[in-house]
């Protein structure tokens, strides 16, 4: 059974925003990486998906997607939202399969290819942060450990 919407979510703005902002960020609740996406295709006709580190402000995500995509001007607009819930929640209610729908329409299979790809980048993500907390990796401390000997 798939999860519940995240409660005091509302999808149906992100699934709006999804469908109609030129470029918007997704903060994620488990992950410090981002998934960014700019659906303004670049001199080749490709738009941009990718999972991307975490920046300190608006005005070095402009840089990034400056570095990132030359040959574009700065868009008028970067939307932010936070998804409290895992990238698999994100597709399970069907916002990933909107995210891979407006690739696909804006510049088709290679496009929502590369969404997929995204997708799996940050289910790795994921899984490697939930490994580290369960194993007091970097950036967590274990609360308890087994006695060894």
């Amino acid at each position: 059974m798939a999860d519940p919407e995240p409660e005091g979510v509302d999808v149906e703005a992100i699934r709006q925003v999804i469908q109609t902002a030129d470029v918007f960020v997704v903060r994620f609740g488990l992950v410090e990486h981002r998934l960014m996406v700019d659906a303004r295709l670049d001199n080749e006709g490709r738009p941009y998906i990718k999972i991307v580190p975490p920046v300190s402000s608006l005005e070095e995500r402009y840089r990034f997607l400056q570095r990132e995509r030359p040959g574009l001007s700065p868009p008028e607009q970067i939307t932010v939202f936070q998804w409290p819930r895992s990238i698999t929640v994100l597709r399970d209610i069907g916002l990933w399969d909107a995210i891979e729908a407006r690739m696909a329409e804006v510049a088709g299979e290679p496009a929502a290819r590369m969404a997929r790809e995204a997708f799996r980048e940050g289910r790795r993500l994921e899984r490697a942060d939930t490994l580290a907390l369960i194993r007091g990796g970097e950036g967590y401390e274990t609360l308890w450990e087994r006695d060894r000997g």
